[in-house]
């Protein structure tokens, strides 16, 4: 992921006493706010956006909120995360803070994981106050990615002590703001959201079930099957495919259908694969 270099240590020193996201203990408010993940499709080795939006912000407002983003880093990688309509609060312009350390930022967590921080010193005016996107995620699936598979990705708290020198590990997201020398949290509810590889079509049969070599799609796997892609193969247009079919067919670990489909089929209808 391309992110600007951060040094977490540097970043709290920064914030002080400030945001929530200093770490310091923290007094939970009755109010609870909602994350949500958004699902959406992409072809293998194509591009994707994934929005992440906030939504029950309480009336108080939201002066700091920090989580991380887990996924398949096997299916996906993630170029990019831009700040959403909800962080446009004209903090950027009032926050005197803000020259040292963005309002908005993302960094890397790790292989498969990326955390995101949106926090003000301002005051409570500039706080986030509306629901809607609060950041946008960029990124590409693996070309080694096949039509079916889900890459699914997690809200989860960011990776720290729960506060400095507690020497216990963070399992909450920040989500508040201070009142004097107190650090009020939000609790936080969460909606997971993923990227399913293909192009809408969900590898299921007529049963519910995906089943690999099933090109005719009636819920078996024989040489009927392996017929029915070789057919495909001679007269695309006399012997079409549906879509399911041309996922179920799709077997022999090479991408689109080809003879090799129809081999596989025959092996699996043998009993020599399984």
């Amino acid at each position: 992921m391309k992110t600007k270099k951060m040094i977490i240590g540097a970043m709290a020193a920064t914030m002080l006493s400030l945001s929530v996201c200093s770490y310091v203990p923290a007094v939970a408010a009755d109010d609870t706010v909602q994350i949500t993940v958004s699902k959406e499709t992409a072809k293998v080795g194509g591009a994707f956006e994934v929005k992440v939006s906030v939504a029950d912000i309480p009336a108080t407002g939201i002066q700091c909120l920090n989580f991380a983003l887990e996924y398949d880093s096997n299916l996906i990688t993630i170029d990019s995360v831009t700040a959403g309509a909800a962080t446009k609060t004209g903090a950027e312009g009032a926050d005197t803070s803000s020259s040292m350390l963005p309002n908005f930022n993302s960094f890397s967590e790790g292989e498969g994981v990326v955390a995101v921080m949106w926090s003000t010193a301002s005051d409570a005016s500039y706080w986030l106050k509306n629901g809607g996107e609060f950041v946008t995620v960029s990124g590409k699936v693996s070309a080694n990615a096949k039509n079916g598979d889900v890459a699914n990705i997690k809200v989860i708290p960011t990776k720290r002590d729960t506060y400095t020198g507690s020497g216990v590990a963070n399992k909450a997201i920040d989500c508040g703001y201070t009142k004097g020398d107190e650090v009020i949290k939000y609790a936080v509810t969460v909606a997971n959201g993923s990227v399913t590889i293909g192009d809408g079509v969900q590898p299921t049969t007529a049963s519910g079930n995906y089943l690999k070599g099933d090109a005719n799609v009636d819920g078996k796997v024989n040489v009927a099957d392996a017929v029915a892609i070789l057919q495909y193969i001679a007269n695309q247009t006399k012997y079409p495919l549906d879509e399911q079919g041309k996922i179920n067919g799709d077997c022999d670990g090479a991408e689109g259908i080809t003879g090799g489909d129809a081999t596989t089929i025959q092996k699996i209808d043998a009993g020599i694969l399984k």
